[in-house]
């Protein structure tokens, strides 16, 4: 998640949720959950207890180095409904192992208008969270999935496809390889998926170039939306 500085109370501030990703009557309010300026995310996930598998310090070593999707790093962010004045908090949690990586919607707070109001079933299956993920992942990532009968097959924006047993092959000159940048992004989730400690020098390796292409394309792919910003202390 990016660390770069930004305006109090600016939620979109690290590109994970813009107020277009919301369905109408939906909208991101200019403070974080808990009625503040800055993000409290980490506490949030400390008060509820939200990771109780990973206490110690040991633990939260293992995770981070663990071949599983991270609970780390989620982000809690607050939304209001115009008509309602419903509001909900909602976590999101990228998922870097997945292939193409996408982020989802890992907790869900609900808090209604007056407080002390009852809460519904009706109510809570009326929350948009699955149209809220699919926009982010829309906007973020530009492939999707699709299955064929001989196996997983991604689709590029040209058309092209690609079996995932191809992702670690070189990739060629990004100048005539259509969708070279996203195939960057599927290379580099690909090897953060198989516990790759450094990416970027894997990359370098298999596509026969210097370090510094091989983290040059990376960085394009980021700016582009296709991977999520580096985090700091991690290679590749």
């Amino acid at each position: 998640m990016s660390d770069s500085p930004h305006r109090p109370g600016d939620q979109s501030h690290d590109g994970l949720l813009h107020q277009d990703d919301l369905p109408e009557g939906w909208y991101l309010p200019s403070r974080f959950p808990g009625e503040r300026d800055d993000d409290a995310s980490a506490q949030i996930d400390a008060v509820l207890g939200y990771d109780d598998s990973a206490t110690t310090d040991s633990q939260l070593e293992d995770q981070r180095t663990s071949g599983e999707n991270e609970t780390i790093d989620g982000r809690w962010r607050y939304l209001e409904h115009e008509a309602t004045h419903t509001r909900i908090m909602i976590r999101l949690q990228r998922q870097p192992l997945a292939v193409p990586e996408e982020i989802r919607i890992t907790g869900v707070i609900y808090l209604p208008w007056r407080p002390g109001d009852p809460i519904t079933s009706q109510l809570l299956r009326e929350l948009p969270t699955a149209r809220i993920e699919a926009a982010i992942n829309k906007r973020l990532f530009a492939m999707k999935r699709t299955e064929t009968i001989t196996g997983g097959k991604i689709v590029l924006p040209s058309g092209h496809k690609i079996s995932e047993r191809d992702l670690l092959k070189p990739l060629g000159d990004p100048k005539k390889v259509p969708d070279f940048y996203e195939l960057v992004a599927l290379q580099h989730g690909r090897l953060t998926q198989q516990g790759n400690a450094n990416p970027s020098a894997t990359m370098a390796e298999i596509n026969g170039v210097a370090l510094s292409t091989a983290q040059g394309w990376i960085t394009k792919a980021r700016e582009r939306g296709l991977l999520p910003p580096g985090r700091r202390g991690r290679a590749g």
